[in-house]
């Protein structure tokens, strides 16, 4: 556990941050049929976690969040999405048993949980003083978690999984242009099922989101499928409109 940088940031939090209030942020970004999470990996530690931070005094709870996902990673103008709030007895004072009583981080917090949906060309992972690196990370291997925080991210992906039952997914995901059946490997990678191709086709097309190109298919084949791109005006309403 890193010690000299949370001693150092204790004092600075006693005075300008709101007491027992904390935020974790879940980033999904979708990379060759993954569905990956943006996690620093603490410094000297075998451990990783989710970006989080403390809201401070003079900010609102959804600036604080953007704030400390940029400066935990360098995800910037990312639109997140509040989920949950996460207050179970000794979810984190534990892990810092073995500091003072009087540490900012010591004292018992109730997080709340962020999640947003980024295109992974949009983000370069960076580290900050707690961590020694910032990686994507696929849902299929994540590894050992700090905290509280595998049940905040469990709990992000089955908000993600709702949100496909009754809005469109995609549009922060996936390149500017893409195929149907790149769009249907996202929703089965994110609902982690097989969904039955005509059944998708129908059920995407009636809510007028998607563009269909006159650029050349992918490969150049006959048979290749159709390039397709989001209609933003359509899509926004459809994020408002739409019960699936």
């Amino acid at each position: 556990m890193i010690v000299k940088e949370v001693q150092d940031a204790s004092a600075e939090l006693w005075e300008n941050a709101l007491p027992h209030i904390s935020i974790d942020c879940v980033v999904f970004g979708f990379h060759n049929n993954s569905l990956n999470v943006l996690m620093p990996k603490l410094k000297g530690e075998q451990s990783w976690m989710l970006p989080g931070g403390y809201v401070y005094k003079d900010e609102s709870i959804d600036d604080a969040a953007k704030r400390i996902l940029f400066e935990r990673t360098g995800a910037d103008k990312v639109f997140l999405n509040a989920f949950g709030v996460f207050g179970n007895l000794n979810r984190s004072e534990d892990y810092f048993k073995d500091y003072p009583d009087n540490l900012w981080h010591k004292q018992r917090f109730i997080t709340l949980g962020y999640y947003a949906l980024v295109n992974h060309n949009d983000v370069n992972p960076v580290t900050d003083v707690y961590s020694d690196s910032c990686e994507w990370i696929s849902i299929e291997n994540i590894p050992n978690l700090v905290m509280d925080h595998k049940n905040i991210l469990q709990k992000a992906l089955q908000a993600l999984r709702e949100q496909i039952s009754h809005k469109p997914i995609g549009y922060n995901l996936l390149p500017e242009t893409f195929t149907m059946p790149e769009l249907q490997a996202l929703y089965e990678t994110i609902l982690g099922q097989k969904l039955n191709r005509g059944n998708f086709y129908r059920k995407i097309m009636r809510y007028n989101i998607l563009v269909k190109l006159d650029e050349p298919r992918k490969g150049g084949a006959h048979k290749a499928p159709n390039l397709y791109r989001f209609d933003k005006e359509n899509y926004k309403k459809a994020l408002n409109e739409i019960n699936w």
